[in-house]
């Protein structure tokens, strides 16, 4: 399973790989795997990996004593430098486990804030990412400087590692609140934004970290962003207009990955990058069929959806990579669960035909059919009604117009001028149609671009 023979570089590290499995944890074929994607996507070479069945963690060191003994040889044979859980320890436990195995450990929660510092691009992005990290290390501060305690003077008096230590905590409160401060208005700044993108339909791509989203991206827009093989290759959101096709040019928005176990921290600091996906019309949740954990995947991703309040949105499911299937066996069992799913290959461009006509049909349940009243001077709503729907006729009588048109429901809301009244549009008698007033229409809506 593990690779020993790779080329290592310099600067990598050899790492142990340890995983405590819980009764109540979903065990994939291979459960160290994501873990030694995630460890060399640090860039750090994995020797081996343990795991351990418990009902509990041990208090002290999260692993029991007789395998704690076991990575302590394998530490000593396999000149580790570090050791990393796939479980989040707390900073007791990661102290007592630095003690006992000479070597730095890192838990899952600390790895993935590593590889989100080295990836991290925008001023933005690396705002979120700093104050995840500097949230996590604020308890852990006093393990940072145990290499000080020996400098503790008597009773009474207080060592320079301990004023050091309290002074370390004001700076990094305080820089912890500035941060937030800095987010917030950066929050602000993208959902005026976002709220300004009012002329086109939103669609934003969510999904497990490497389901392909940049690839499916960059297919349909030709948006040329980074597609890489590995974990979290995306962390700033990118947004490209799309033309799709029986609809007309809508936005697409690539963001960051998700994935099991996602620091809360984390989720909470990138709201601002992942304002794209609450403010959008459509969510495609992209999944990797060709993953053997791709239903505890697609699990994980409506999660971290409910965890951002955006579970309700709708949402179509589409799994991705199926040219990479050896047997459509794992295909028709997923079906099974997510009948609605629908399988392509961004890499191939297998399946993307009806994957479009799939996305036009969702965005067409979020128009209404109505009759909007009002004055004939008013050419401002009716340029409004134009950019965002489809008129589909118009009825003069002395100074009024009655539109019948197709509107996007979140438009609606926004027509509130006096002397104009919206209501659902009711059918003409047979016989009685208006000249004007033609058959209802089968075509799906089309969106003027107006950006």
């Amino acid at each position: 399973m593990y690779d020993t023979e790779r080329s290592q570089s310099v600067t990598s590290e050899r790492a142990i790989l340890v995983r405590v499995i819980l009764p109540e944890d979903t065990v994939e074929d291979d459960p160290l795997q994501e873990l030694q994607g995630l460890a060399e996507t640090a860039q750090t070479e994995v020797v081996m990996g343990i795991t351990q069945r418990r009902e509990r963690p041990d208090v002290r060191t999260y692993l029991g004593k007789g395998k704690l003994d076991d990575l302590v040889m394998q530490v000593d044979a396999h000149q580790a430098d570090v050791v990393i859980f796939d479980n989040d320890l707390s900073p007791a436990q990661t102290t007592n486990l630095e003690k006992v195995l000479k070597v730095k450990v890192l838990d899952r929660t600390e790895l993935i804030l590593d590889i989100f510092a080295t990836h991290a691009q925008t001023y933005e992005s690396r705002l979120a990412v700093e104050l995840a990290q500097l949230e996590y290390s604020l308890p852990r501060l006093k393990r940072m400087w145990t290499h000080l305690s020996r400098l503790k003077m008597g009773v009474g008096m207080r060592g320079p590692g301990e004023k050091q230590l309290e002074v370390d905590r004001r700076l990094v409160e305080k820089r912890i609140h500035d941060l937030r401060v800095e987010l917030k208005a950066v929050e602000k700044r993208r959902e005026r934004q976002v709220a300004s993108r009012d002329a086109n339909m939103t669609v934003s791509l969510v999904g497990y970290t490497n389901a392909g989203k940049s690839t499916l991206m960059n297919t349909l827009t030709e948006a040329g962003v980074e597609a890489a093989d590995k974990l979290f290759a995306t962390l700033d959101t990118r947004t490209r207009r799309w033309q799709l096709p029986h609809w007309g040019p809508v936005l697409l928005s690539d963001t960051v990955g998700f994935i099991r176990d996602l620091p809360h921290r984390l989720v909470a600091s990138f709201k601002a990058t992942l304002e794209e996906s609450r403010q959008a019309d459509l969510l495609i949740h992209v999944a990797d069929a060709s993953n053997p954990a791709v239903l505890e995947q697609i699990s994980a991703v409506f999660g971290v959806l409910e965890d951002l309040g955006i579970e309700e949105k709708d949402a179509l499911l589409v799994l991705n990579k199926v040219d990479r299937l050896a047997s459509e066996t794992m295909l028709e069992k997923i079906l099974r669960r997510y009948p609605n799913a629908i399988p392509i290959s961004a890499a191939t461009r297998k399946g993307l035909d009806r994957f479009a006509l799939a996305v036009s049909d969702a965005l067409s349940k979020t128009f209404r059919n109505v009759d909007i009243e009002t004055g004939v001077e008013n050419g401002k709503l009716m340029a409004y009604i134009a950019a965002h729907g489809e008129i589909l006729s118009q009825r003069y009588s002395d100074s009024r117009v009655v539109i019948h048109c197709r509107l996007p429901e979140k438009y609606l809301g926004r027509i509130s001028e006096p002397g104009t009244e919206v209501r659902p549009h009711a059918a003409p008698a047979l016989g009685d149609r208006s000249s004007d007033d033609p058959p209802a229409s089968t075509e799906l809506p089309h969106v003027d671009d107006v950006a």
